[in-house]
């Protein structure tokens, strides 16, 4: 098991021992506007203030721009407590955001051929 100060809060055998609503503070909203394809990407500037692993790990993550659900995948969290962790992060300056490039044509064939490739990837 990992010590609390250590990393993230994960057994081997039982994985995450801290809910995730408690990792967001039990916040359900973001207070920036974020859908699961938006980009975000760290902007070098520290954050101030107290942050947890979660949010440090989340500005590793995005060193260079990542969608919100990708982030959300890598950190084993749910999109609402990620997108609420970004926003925290976005709000202190540690990250900007943008909508993604699709904006306009979200069913675009290239897009979406992009992403199955990329979940064949991951399988």
């Amino acid at each position: 098991m990992t010590a609390a100060g250590d990393g993230p809060w994960l057994d081997d055998a039982a994985g995450r021992l801290v809910r995730p609503f408690t990792v967001s503070d039990g916040r359900t909203r973001p207070t920036v506007a974020l859908d699961l394809m938006s980009q975000v990407m760290a902007t070098g500037a520290a954050p101030l203030g107290y942050l947890g692993p979660e949010h440090a790990e989340a500005i590793e993550r995005c060193r260079v721009p990542v969608a919100v659900a990708e982030v959300a995948a890598h950190l084993k969290l749910p999109v609402a407590v990620t997108k609420v962790l970004l926003a925290d992060l976005v709000d202190c300056g540690a990250l900007t955001t943008k909508p993604p490039a699709f904006h306009h044509n979200p069913t675009d064939r290239a897009l979406l051929e992009a992403v199955l490739d990329g979940l064949r990837r991951q399988l």
